[in-house]
């Protein structure tokens, strides 16, 4: 009978060939990982592909209607735009790894044994691995990074939502410090971009998130989908907060509400990477804009070899945030405190 008492573990063997090798063929879906990664967030926005430098973006504006017929009537109003731009900025990063240790790190031994993979599998998902994680921080940092071209991390890359949130009421502030009355672009509550709100808890949700629709601008609240960007805390308060308020009724038989009662075309977007934010943005997908490139060969995903054993992945890509619009009737933001928010 043959001795079953000791299993002998194939060890996986991941060549640098191979890596590269993979590298290159998979680079459009390898620089696809990091966007996938972060479409819990941005799937609600829209994207600009294409991108290496910037982009102007902003609300085009003017003023026509029809009046009694006049044939000498000319409207002479000029059509005016509020410019904004998109940045978007160039990233890197270089990583030693040893492929076999990550890939028993990962998946264990257990997978090599019995049937084992093949060796390219395996090197396209210690690729797909590292491309995540580079994901997963670029949804970490969508509203908090701030631009630091001295930093290394990716909160260091571009500006994120509420960075540029506070960097408008900052001006606005520094403004009015000096006499110079709220620039139309600015965050105020008298431009009728900004409410000041209570905290939010399982006590007050309700009515502070309805009372945050009722006085949004008009034209916003006539658009057929909203989002409101929100911490997570957020919409478990008002779910319990709506229990509570509401009692029995018909409209509380289904638990798991993620619209506003009352503001059916307001859709709660919970996301974890806002879970100390100081804003709420309730706004249109149109309007919340990320920029990337995805096109040119300035992007690029390779493997290189470092040393014996050790191998680096190199990856380069843009990305960057922006409001296309920050006037009322494209977007309110919702603080706490607005001295604190900045």
């Amino acid at each position: 009978m043959a001795d079953t008492s000791k299993v002998i573990i194939q060890e996986p063997d991941i060549k640098f060939e191979e890596l590269g090798e993979s590298a290159r063929k998979l680079r459009k879906q390898l620089l696809q990982i990091p966007v996938n990664r972060a479409e819990k967030a941005l799937k609600f926005m829209t994207p600009r592909v294409g991108l290496r430098v910037a982009e102007t973006v902003g609300t085009l504006d003017g003023d026509m209607q029809f009046g009694p017929y006049d044939e000498d009537r000319v409207d002479t109003d000029d059509v005016k735009i509020t410019p904004r731009t998109l940045l978007v900025y160039l990233g890197s990063v270089v990583k030693d790894f040893s492929p076999n240790k990550i890939a028993k790190s990962i998946w264990g031994p257990s997978v090599l044994h019995g049937e084992a993979m093949k060796n390219t599998d395996l090197a396209r998902k210690v690729l797909a691995v590292l491309a995540r994680k580079l994901g997963d921080h670029l949804y970490k940092e969508l509203f908090t990074a701030v631009r630091n071209a001295e930093g290394t991390k990716t909160h260091d890359l571009f500006n994120g939502f509420d960075t540029i949130a506070k960097s408008e009421m900052t001006a606005v502030a520094a403004n009015a410090a000096q006499g110079i009355e709220a620039r139309p672009a600015g965050i105020t509550e008298a431009i009728g971009n900004l409410k000041v709100i209570e905290a939010i808890n399982n006590t007050n949700a309700y009515d502070v998130l309805r009372s945050i629709c009722k006085d949004a601008n008009e034209h916003l609240m006539d658009e057929e989908e909203l989002y409101l960007f929100c911490p997570k805390h957020v919409v478990w308060d008002y779910e319990e907060d709506y229990k509570t308020t509401t009692g029995g009724t018909a409209y509380n038989q289904q638990y798991h509400k993620y619209v506003i009662e009352g503001f059916e075309n307001v859709t709660f977007v919970p996301l974890s990477c806002k879970k100390n934010s100081p804003f709420l943005q309730l706004t249109t997908k149109s309007n919340m804009l990320y920029g990337l490139d995805q096109i040119s060969d300035k992007e690029n995903v390779e493997v290189a070899r470092f040393k014996a054993f050790v191998l680096q992945f190199i990856a380069t890509m843009f990305f960057g945030v922006q409001y296309e619009s920050i006037d009322p009737e494209r977007i309110l933001f919702a603080t706490i405190d607005g001295t604190k928010a900045i």
